[in-house]
């Protein structure tokens, strides 16, 4: 694992100190925690815009030609 150093603003890092403390961790677990959590996330979404690209490549679906005006949409023409 690889050591990071943060700088972080004193009144935040009571809080957080605090908050940890409340919770029997620390602020080092907190970030570790946040961090991962980002990560995942992120990785996640990538798979899933990658998977939706690859599914829409494959579709077969044929959207056709626009036969509507966006004033027909909203009521506006008769």
């Amino acid at each position: 694992m690889r050591r990071v150093i943060l700088s972080v603003d004193e009144t935040v890092l009571r809080a957080v100190r605090l908050y940890a403390a409340e919770r029997s961790s620390t602020v080092n677990a907190l970030v570790r925690e946040f961090l991962t959590g980002l990560a995942n996330r992120e990785d996640r979404t990538r798979k899933a815009r990658q998977r939706i690209m690859e599914l829409s490549g494959r579709s077969g679906a044929n959207i056709g030609s626009r036969s509507w005006t966006r004033e027909e949409l909203h009521g506006g023409a008769s």
